[in-house]
Order: C-alpha cells, then sequence, then structure tokens
C-alpha cells in the first residue's frame, strides 16, 4: 500500500453514531485515517452548529422540515469536517520543527519501519542548511489521513413527509449516501452490514465513484465483511454496476464493539488465508465484471485493475498482534477501535462513560441483546443508558422515547413501523403479554425480553453532545456505550501519542497479565455463543437448527486445527506466548468436542 495515501499502518473504525462524529477533526492531521457514522442527520447538524461557532464559520440551520435536509445536512458537515481538517494540516505543516510541534508530532507518532520516519531520523543528523533542504521535503512528503463514512445498510427505513411516504431515495442509508457523494470529500464509504441491493444500485447514480480520464477515483467503496463468500457476492454485485470495491476490511463476527454479525463459526484466522489464498483471483473476476461494466455504460476505462486493499480489525491490542497481520497475514491496514475510546484525545466521549471503561474488567463486558436491529450487540456493564432504562422500568414506564427513529422497522401492531426500544412498542407488547395467561417463569422470560432493548439512536450520540456541553433530547439523557471485550485489557486514560507508541510497540500500556491472544479470545467468545445458541433450543430443537449447530461445530473445529498448525509454526518466533495459545487451544478443543457429543 502506498505510503502516501496511509501514513499509518493502522485506522479508528467507525463507533458508534457520535463516539467517532469529529475523530478526523482530532486526529486527520497528524495522518491518522478515521470513519464518521453519517446516518444521524441530527447529530451531524448538532456537530456542525458546534464547530462552525467554535471557528468562527458562518452557520445557517438547514431545517428538518427543508427539501432533502437529511442528505444536506450530512454534506454540509462534511464539507465543514474537511475545512478544518486542511486548516489544522496547513497550520501543523507550517509549524517549526521543533520540540513539541504538530510538525514533529506527526513525524514522531509514525511507526520506526516507517519510510518517512527513517528521512525524519536522517532530518535530524544534518548540518544547518542541509536541514532546511530536507525540512522543506518532509513538508512536502506528508499527507492528511482519510475522512472517511459509514453507512450501515440496514439502516434504511422509509420516510414520510406531510404523512406520505417518500420515495426511497429519501430513505436513511438513501440520504446518507447522497449526502457523502455531494460533499467535497476525496475519500472513502464503508458500507457495513451486509448486501443492500437498492442502495448498491442507487451509487450508479454518482459520478465520483467512477474512474476520471486517468484512472482516479474520487470516492471510493469500502465493504466491511466478515467472511470471504460474502465479499464475493458484494464485490460482483458492485462491479456488475461499475463500482470498484477498493478495500474489504474484515471484522471479527464476534470479537468487536458495537453489533456483532457472528458468522457461522467462521474465525478471523481462517478467513485471513482464504482471502490470501485467492486474492489475486478475486481481483481479476472483478476487473473483468467491471471494464465490461463501464464499457457498456460508456464511461472511462481503464487498463489495469486498480489496487483491492485488505485490511482486518477486531480484537487487535498488542503491537505483536498489529505486526502479526501485517506481515504474516499480509494485511495493509488494521483497525483499532475500541482501545481508542480510551483516549479522550481522539474520540468524543462524556467523562461518566470513559470512567467506567478505565475500570471495568472482562465479567463487565458482554454480548447483549440490546439492539432494536435484532443483532446482538456488545456493550458494558453500568452504562447510564442502562441505568436509564432500568429505572424508566421500575416507574413503571418501561421503554424510551422514539425521537430519530432509524431503528424504527417492527410492523407488529400496524403498518406505520415502530422501534422495539420505545415506550410506544414496548407497552402494547406487554399488555399482549398479559393477555396470554403464562405461568410465571415464561412471563418473567417473555417480559425480560421485551424490555432489555435500548434506544441507541439517541444513547449512542448523547457522549459527544454531552462532552460538549450541547443539549440532549427531551427524556433520553443516558449513554449507549459500545466497546469491544478487548476494551477490558485497556485499563487507564491514556494520550493519543501513548496509544499510537503502543500500537507500534514503543510502549506497552496493558497492565492485564493474561489477556488471551485476539484469535483465542475469538474462538472463546464463539464457543460460548454456540453453547448458548444450543441450550436456546435444547427442548425443542428443529431439523433446520440442528443442521445449523452441528455446521458451526465443523467450522469452530476446523477453525481449531488452523491454529493448532499456526501456533505450532509460530513456536521458534514467539515461545511462551505460542506455548500458552496451543494449551488454551487443547481446552477450547475439549470443550467443542463435548458439545458435539451432547448435541
Amino acid at each position: 500500500m502506498n505510503e502516501l495515501s496511509r501514513p499509518h499502518s493502522f485506522h479508528i473504525p467507525v463507533m458508534g453514531t457520535g463516539y467517532t462524529i469529529d475523530t478526523p477533526i482530532r486526529v486527520a492531521h497528524y495522518g491518522i485515517s478515521s470513519v464518521i457514522s453519517i446516518i444521524d442527520h441530527r447529530l451531524t447538524e448538532q456537530m456542525r452548529k458546534y464547530y462552525s461557532k467554535l471557528y468562527n464559520f458562518e452557520y445557517e440551520l438547514i431545517k428538518e422540515p427543508e427539501p432533502d435536509s437529511r442528505a444536506r445536512r450530512i454534506t454540509a458537515y462534511l464539507n465543514l469536517v474537511q475545512r478544518i481538517v486542511l486548516l489544522k494540516f496547513d497550520q501543523l505543516k507550517a509549524s517549526a520543527f521543533e520540540e513539541g510541534s504538530e510538525i514533529t508530532k506527526y513525524f514522531e507518532m509514525l511507526s520506526d519501519t516507517s519510510p518517512f520516519k527513517r528521512k525524519y531520523k536522517e532530518m535530524l543528523h544534518l548540518n544547518s542548511e542541509e536541514k532546511v533542504t530536507a525540512q522543506e521535503h518532509l513538508r512536502s512528503l506528508i499527507r492528511p489521513g482519510s475522512i472517511d463514512v459509514n453507512i450501515m445498510t440496514k439502516i434504511d427505513g422509509a420516510n414520510q413527509r406531510d404523512e406520505e411516504a417518500e420515495s426511497s431515495e429519501f430513505n436513511d442509508a438513501h440520504a446518507a449516501l447522497r449526502g457523502y457523494a455531494e460533499s467535497n470529500l476525496s475519500s472513502s464509504v464503508v458500507f457495513s452490514a451486509g448486501l443492500n441491493p437498492r442502495l448498491y444500485s442507487y451509487i450508479s447514480n454518482f459520478g465520483d465513484f467512477y474512474p476520471n480520464s486517468s484512472g482516479l477515483i474520487k470516492k471510493k467503496v469500502i465493504l466491511k465483511v466478515s467472511d470471504y463468500r460474502s465479499s464475493l457476492i458484494q464485490g460482483k454485485f458492485l462491479a456488475k454496476k461499475g463500482i470498484w470495491v477498493s478495500e474489504f476490511r474484515i471484522e471479527s463476527g464476534l470479537n468487536c464493539g458495537g453489533h456483532a454479525f457472528a458468522t457461522d463459526g467462521y474465525l478471523m484466522g481462517p478467513i485471513l488465508r482464504e482471502f490470501n489464498e485467492n486474492r489475486t483471483q478475486l481481483k481479476e473476476t472483478l476487473f473483468k465484471l467491471y471494464s465490461d461494466a463501464l464499457e457498456n455504460q460508456g464511461k472511462s476505462t481503464i487498463e489495469s485493475a486498480p489496487e483491492i486493499a485488505v485490511t482486518v480489525q477486531g480484537g487487535v491490542g498488542t503491537s505483536d498482534e498489529h505486526r502479526f497481520l501485517l506481515e504474516h497475514e499480509h494485511a495493509d491496514s488494521i483497525g483499532w477501535g475500541s482501545p481508542f475510546l480510551l483516549v479522550p484525545e481522539a474520540v468524543s466521549i462524556d467523562a461518566e462513560s470513559l470512567n467506567l471503561l478505565a475500570k471495568t474488567g472482562e465479567k463487565d463486558y458482554y454480548l447483549s441483546n440490546a439492539s432494536p436491529l435484532g443483532v446482538r450487540f456488545n456493550t458494558v456493564k453500568g452504562n447510564s443508558a442502562d441505568i436509564e432504562k432500568l429505572r424508566r422500568i421500575g416507574e413503571g414506564k418501561p421503554g424510551a422515547p422514539c425521537i430519530k427513529k432509524h431503528l424504527a422497522f417492527n410492523t407488529e401492531f400496524g403498518e406505520e413501523p415502530i422501534c422495539t426500544a420505545s415506550s410506544k412498542f414496548q407497552k402494547k407488547k406487554i399488555d399482549e403479554l398479559f393477555t396470554m395467561n403464562l405461568n410465571e417463569t415464561e412471563f418473567k422470560k417473555s417480559f425480560s425480553k421485551i424490555i432489555e432493548k435500548t434506544c441507541l439512536c439517541v444513547g449512542l450520540g448523547n457522549g459527544s453532545l454531552i462532552e460538549k456541553g450541547e443539549s440532549l433530547a427531551k427524556g433520553t439523557q443516558g449513554v449507549a456505550i459500545c466497546p469491544g471485550p478487548n476494551t477490558a485489557y485497556f485499563s487507564s486514560i491514556v494520550s493519543l501519542k501513548d496509544m499510537v507508541d503502543h500500537i507500534y510497540g514503543r510502549i506497552n500500556i496493558i497492565s492485564f497479565k493474561d489477556r488471551p491472544n485476539m484469535f483465542i479470545k475469538e474462538l472463546q467468545l464463539y464457543v460460548s455463543y454456540v453453547k448458548e445458541k444450543i441450550e436456546e433450543n435444547y427442548t425443542e430443537q428443529s431439523e433446520k437448527q440442528a443442521k445449523y449447530i452441528d455446521r458451526f461445530l465443523s467450522n469452530l473445529s476446523g477453525g481449531i486445527a488452523y491454529y493448532e498448525q499456526l501456533f505450532m509454526e509460530l513456536k521458534n518466533q514467539i515461545g511462551d506466548a505460542s506455548n500458552k495459545a496451543l494449551s488454551e487451544l487443547n481446552l477450547l478443543k475439549k470443550e467443542l468436542n463435548q458439545l458435539s457429543m451432547d448435541n
């Protein structure tokens, strides 16, 4: 991967709707790429107002009832973010090469293996005249990090205007895509949560996603994926539309923050191996479809396939793991998400949530059923959104006011979709429960399933507003947190420089002695997950469920066999760490064998 376009070998993935809402403003001038969630147009508008005031820029509210306000708000915010990033970057470039300066910080944070860093160190030992020339050359080399955006493809509900449904182009994800497409950014959109054919087809409306006469693509597409097969399917779909996938961002199914899209027992290691084995074929397959599509559409064609980056994220926590993924698995960049929740310089987080994350341990992080999407959700005990939720339940008022409606998809009680975390839905569902004549055990179980849903639309953005002293939506003051299990091993609030130094192995900020290898941790999470699935269907397991469990167990067994071979090969390199991993694998193998026998 070209160092000019990616100065660092890590990136900061999207975290919730609010935690990385302004991360590029905080870190992009240091060459660090990050991802903003753009689904919440109300939050982007609040941030635009805040930063316009902070930088003395002119601000005019884009009112919600105005035509196409969702997309226009997103466009306006992204243009503002770019304006601020370029301003800060120009100031950084102009700063002196002296201790504590911004440009010195830029170079000091780079990996010691970076060609930029080597040139910088060489400059330090030159005489005065040569040093001036070298410094000007260094200034010309550096680039800001990419301002990327994330769109969760499942959040694409229809919207209404004047009590009538708007056409699909005004759906949430469609409007967000249009907002990005019409911005000035030259970066990437990350699509997560799987294939949305209508949304993917909509991309073809925007010229920035196609190559220009020089073969350059201004706005690129990144797919967040959890297995090779889905990557190929989605890549082909887009290639046939003349849209190139510039990066496949592989994320652990369970060892990640936020929504956890569990695979059928496919583990990170075997998935990476499959990508590496098929990388050339993948590129050739997609390029044939892509070239044909461009030609058929009469657009600029290119002679050779653009690059496809393969990046990895989810559970990475040490410099050894970071380096292994780069060197052994040939990843182009590594995503460090949840650990950055303890870096207030980099993310937008309130003090209460920050302090909670700094003091919690392994047992506090869990895979919840809190998301109204019906997808499992990684979170931590004691977050203020859960406290607020329990208070409402105690007052006999379960559920939250549904203000933003991004997750309003349930139509059990009428044609108009409502959110399962809303007070409207939960009241109706609990009233229905009282008519079902359930015994006490069944009633409590069903009641718990109803009330465990949390308002994420508002809760995931509240932390960023509290941090800035901005007003919150009436009735929902709690902060929902979306850290992955890996956060448990980071137990102190740290500076941006210290986190970057940790990533590159210059210091170690993990005091937890028995932290498992990221591959082992993911396997542990999957074993726990499949045990839960078996217990859920223990009394009346259908044939379909039985086949699913068998396939899941078989895939996990294959993953264990792969890891046994991998850690045996690594024995000479990592010694005790390899022996520890093999010992843990042996225990998990026994547990899995027992599950197979019992199932």
